[in-house]
């Protein structure tokens, strides 16, 4: 034992076995600080309550194969004679998932910082939980606005007009011409927006709203609303796990980036670590 990172042990193996996954990587890196940082992101995940199966492990390292076309068994050995193991590999996609669920309730939960396309979409469609899946949509919203002074007066009359452009929804690129004649009718393109990211109050209807249909219409503080759906397809939740034999390491996305560095740091501020 090597370390001791709040009472869980980091191993001289676990480290060179890091160590080997970072020449496979053909990166550069500190391995035993490396783990230290994992040990740490898995603990947090862990006290989030957020818990990756081996099922979704063994498919994302089935997946991993098949993106990078050769058999399990190819990848097997490739994990053996590089010194990495499958074992090694499979905690390090384990941890992957896990971390980008965490940061993904920190965006949610407004401590980011900075806004993500999904924190924005979030906000725009009100706060909610989610359900994991690897869906991602393109969204659009149209809100049919219902000032508070006269909701009572014209809310049963913006739901008929509502449900009516509804009814004659045919994908997103033709809402805003539906939308010239008729008076205060927002229309916005939410982007995309993976499914876990989806508000509990609207996800359900998104998922069981096909492509170029729309969702029933809603009644909400702003007025009668619903959401079109642009577009979907399936992406793999393991996209970071996906990336790890390319020399470059490391997201494009520079705000997550940043988030989960400052995110580590708070967790190594108040870590116990004990060098043996």
């Amino acid at each position: 034992i090597k370390y001791v990172v709040n009472n869980i042990p980091i191993t001289t193996g676990d480290i060179a076995h890091r160590a080997a996954f970072f020449k496979l990587q053909r990166k550069k890196g500190d391995a035993a600080k490396e783990m230290i940082d994992q040990t740490l992101r898995l603990a947090e995940a862990k006290r989030l309550g957020i818990r990756i199966t081996d099922q979704q492990v063994d498919a994302a390292y089935q997946r991993f194969a098949s993106n990078n076309k050769m058999p399990l068994a190819k990848l097997d050995a490739v994990m053996a004679q590089s010194g990495v193991t499958k074992e090694h590999f499979k905690e390090f996609i384990r941890a992957q998932m896990a971390w980008n669920q965490a940061l993904g309730a920190r965006y949610r939960s407004g401590e980011g910082g900075s806004v993500t396309e999904q924190d924005a979409v979030r906000r725009m469609l009100d706060k909610g939980g989610s359900k994991p899946s690897a869906t991602e949509y393109m969204l659009q919203q149209v809100i049919f606005v219902v000032p508070a002074s006269e909701r009572s007066a014209t809310l049963a009359k913006r739901k008929r007009e509502a449900d009516a452009m509804r009814a004659r929804f045919n994908g997103c690129n033709t809402t805003r011409e539906f939308a010239k004649g008729l008076i205060d009718v927002t229309v916005r393109d939410l982007g995309r927006v993976l499914a876990p990211q989806l508000p509990s109050d609207w996800a359900e209807q998104i998922k069981a709203t096909k492509v170029g249909g729309a969702t029933p219409t809603r009644e909400t503080e702003r007025g009668v609303e619903f959401i079109g759906i642009c577009s979907s397809r399936e992406v793999s939740d393991d996209k970071a796990a996906q990336m790890v034999f390319q020399a470059e390491g490391g997201s494009n996305d520079k705000d997550a980036d940043e988030l989960s560095k400052k995110y580590v740091e708070e967790l190594r501020k108040k870590a116990t670590i004990v060098e043996r």
